[in-house]
């Protein structure tokens, strides 16, 4: 039987606590991190990051947040200073070394302690649609049988 791939890629989520203020809050540091990661982790960037201050309803919610587009998917951070927190996610369809990706942050920022979860996204997504729709074919032959 012919094996197919399915699943569309991996989604790191990366909570950082213990962050010093002055990382957390510093727009080029931000910037810097969002603008070197993925080429740290093999991916393509499509556009230059974007990275901007937040202020919310809540005084100490604020803080800084950025975003760049990656040929692959996205990379993305949050930092809330007041709290010592940040939380970045790197959503790619094509696998990359997660460990690089966490080290480098926490570099960059400083964590002192970390909460690192990966989830498998669309794993249904079928990548080659020709060996699926083979394989669907077979399935239903056989049914007939």
């Amino acid at each position: 039987m012919e094996k197919f791939e399915m699943g569309f890629g991996q989604h790191l989520m990366l909570d950082g606590y213990g962050c010093p203020y002055d990382r957390l809050t510093d727009l080029d540091r931000i910037y810097e991190f969002l603008n070197q990661c993925p080429d740290l982790i093999q991916m393509t960037k499509i556009m230059p990051p974007y990275a901007f201050k937040y202020s919310g309803k809540v005084p100490e919610d604020w803080g800084l947040s950025g975003f760049v587009l990656i040929a692959e998917s996205h990379i993305s951070i949050h930092t809330f200073p007041e709290k010592g927190y940040l939380s970045i996610d790197v959503f790619s369809c094509k696998d990359f070394d997660v460990q690089t990706a966490v080290d480098f942050a926490t570099t960059v920022f400083g964590i002192a302690s970390k909460e690192v979860k990966i989830v498998d996204r669309g794993l249904e997504f079928p990548r080659d649609m020709g060996a699926v729709t083979r394989f669907i074919r077979n399935e239903r032959q056989e049914l007939r049988v």
